[in-house]
């Protein structure tokens, strides 16, 4: 019997069981219809998936792997995860290897390791599920009851157990611990990090990402794509906590200063048309909101507890590389 999960909290890693297909499918594919594409390109390091699944042993202890391994791109990956695989589009996914581990009178462990392209992107939909205990594997592992996940250079690596049990456990993290040994270069995280504002920023909070799909999956703005998000932006959305005060904050960074003041422009009038030059304002919520301008970036607080907060956080905001 496969581990249930709620349906709102499906880890972007976890690739099997009705509950991916099921919980993110409408959503996903709902805010992702339209024009705006999904394919991304961004520069690649060296290796490949095939030179891992090579390296990688088939036998694990008591667990062997079983029939040939999945291997999916852009387009595949809905024979595989259905409506998440949206998710893994929009960070440009340039292929999955799936490999099942069995053993008897255990659980199956499914490997699945996702090439984005990109370390940046690889970080990025590791930060679309940020749930779980810090592990010592890879970079910025998680684990919470079966499931692991990191990522290292520019793979996400997801180990899931159908049911957990220690030596299920205890395999995956050798597992977990082989591949990242493979993988050998660790990844850098995205630079636009350099501009948040760092007191009170709760650091599991924060989520990478480019495109609008899946910033309404965090925090709903809008039906249209009101921030101009796409494939030449980067975006990190946060959320602060400060003297008992709390804030969720968006940082965007543009091609140029043109066009972040275009998108600016765009925010203001569908989100707080009264705001232009006001300060933050209050929303019918009783939270504070406004935007700021600071060369090629927008920042945006989306809701603040007090309005001392709001500014701060706009005040603070860096322009970095």
């Amino acid at each position: 019997m496969g581990m249930e999960l709620p349906a709102d909290r499906v880890p972007a890693g976890y690739a099997t069981g009705e509950a991916v297909r099921k919980a993110l499918f409408f959503l996903l594919v709902t805010l992702a219809a339209g024009s705006f594409s999904l394919v991304m390109t961004r520069k690649s390091f060296a290796g490949s998936l095939e030179t891992l699944a090579e390296a990688l042993d088939r036998q694990v202890g008591a667990w062997t792997a079983t029939g040939q391994d999945g291997t999916y791109d852009g387009e595949t990956i809905y024979d595989y995860i259905d409506g998440a695989g949206e998710v893994y589009r929009a960070y440009n996914m340039r292929g999955c290897l799936s490999r099942r581990y069995a053993a008897a009178g255990e659980p199956d462990i499914v490997l699945d390791i996702f090439d984005m392209g990109s370390s940046e992107d690889a970080f990025g939909v590791f930060t679309h599920d940020r749930d779980g205990s810090p592990a010592d594997v890879g970079q910025d592992a998680l684990y919470r009851q079966g499931w692991l996940s990191f990522w290292k250079s520019r793979f996400f690596v997801s180990l899931y157990m159908e049911r957990e049990t220690p030596a299920a456990k205890e395999t995956a993290f050798h597992l977990a611990r082989a591949v990242a040994s493979l993988i050998g270069e660790e990844g850098r995280k995205p630079a636009i990090l350099l501009g948040l504002p760092p007191q009170g920023l709760r650091d599991g909070s924060v989520r990478y990402l480019h495109h609008p799909m899946l910033l309404n999956y965090h925090y709903y703005l809008s039906d249209e794509n009101i921030l101009n998000l796409g494939e030449e932006t980067d975006a990190l959305l946060a959320m602060y906590s400060r003297d008992g005060k709390r804030a969720r904050f968006l940082l965007v960074r543009y091609a140029n200063p043109e066009k972040a003041k275009e998108a600016c422009s765009r925010f203001l009038s569908h989100y707080l048309p009264e705001a232009e030059g006001k300060g933050p304002l209050r929303l019918e919520n009783g939270k504070w909101a406004d935007a700021s301008l600071k060369g090629r970036f927008l920042a945006v607080v989306l809701e603040a507890d007090s309005r001392s907060l709001a500014e701060d956080l706009l005040a603070e905001a860096k322009e970095c590389p």
